[in-house]
């Protein structure tokens, strides 16, 4: 089972207002901030991480908050389009309540794949669900004072590709990650792994002739798949590389290891490691407390924090 993917990892969005980003997954949203950095190619922008106590893989939602003057992106084809989070059986009428006195633009619960699901978008229009699974989900969700275990949100439960021909991204999600196709409706296609109980599964909805998407403001821009460490990611990189794809070096990202490459869909994947998680440089009980700079920007400090917004 260590060999394998192990489902979701993380997925990171783009953002504009840093600001209304974080009061939104915090406070609307319930999630915890798990860390306070940078963008590595663009330390004049942070990069936010969202998720449960400690940042475990599979609830980990990460933003770059470009700004106002970031332009809105388009979902379309070739392109992750949504992300469902696992919330608790019972808890949609709380949510529906909650999104009604924040302004927050929903639709009323429907069912799919025998699941009840609750659509909505965030402030940048990042369409994003939450789903009662019709399988277990004991994982320990984040709470805060408005937000309890109850209905929490526990992390991932899938995310969304929409593409022009599913078929080539079905058969790397199948041959190479160990995914199985496990349900059809129309035509979004589930998969799922075996490998763990939960953010475990990943629709493929095919649109033939749709425009492809634009990946900007309010759009995901990767989607991470887990693995147990970085020998277990060098398989995996050596794999794709063999099957032509063109996938970068390992890369650290100070709580991971990273490898990267698009989909036959044009989706940009990464596989990312479980270690060394997000207490390396700091402890669980300060995480999202300090700004965390990579290594090399440590020096620039000073000049780092006057370009970033201080968030209220």
């Amino acid at each position: 089972m260590e060999e394998q993917i192990l489902g979701l990892h993380h997925i990171t969005a783009i953002a504009g207002n840093a600001q209304k980003n974080f009061n939104f997954y915090t406070k609307v949203l319930g999630l915890r901030f798990i860390k306070k950095t940078v963008n590595f190619d663009d330390p004049h922008t942070y990069h936010f991480y969202f998720g449960d106590e400690g940042g475990s893989p599979g609830t980990i939602l990460t933003f770059f908050p470009w700004g106002n003057a970031v332009q809105p992106g388009r979902r379309g084809t070739g392109m992750a389009t949504e992300i469902g989070y696992s919330v608790p059986d019972g808890s949609l009428e709380f949510w529906q309540k909650r999104f009604a006195d924040h302004n927050v633009i929903y639709n009323k619960p429907t069912q799919r794949f025998g699941e009840t699901y609750l659509p909505f978008l965030d402030p940048d229009g990042l369409k994003l669900e939450l789903i009662v699974s019709k399988t277990a989900d004991n994982r320990t969700p984040w709470e805060t004072s408005e937000v309890k275990a109850d209905v929490a949100t526990k992390g991932f439960h899938n995310t969304t590709l929409t593409l022009q021909n599913i078929k080539p991204t079905a058969d790397l999600l199948t041959e190479l990650f160990g995914y199985q196709l496990i349900d059809q409706h129309v035509n979004r296609y589930r998969f799922a792994t075996s490998a763990v109980e939960n953010a475990s599964l990943i629709d493929l909805v095919e649109v033939p002739g749709e425009n492809r998407g634009h990946v900007a403001g309010g759009t995901i821009h990767h989607v991470a798949f887990r693995v147990k460490d970085e020998a277990v990611q060098k398989g995996f990189q050596e794999r794709l590389a063999d099957k032509g794809f063109n996938v970068t070096e390992q890369i650290d990202r100070n709580y991971f290891h990273s490898i990267y490459f698009r989909e036959p869909g044009g989706v940009l994947f990464e596989i990312a490691t479980d270690n060394p998680g997000f207490s390396v440089d700091e402890p669980v009980s300060e995480l999202g407390t300090h700004l965390m700079l990579p290594p090399q920007y440590e020096p620039r400090r000073a000049e780092i924090e006057s370009h970033l917004p201080v968030l209220g």
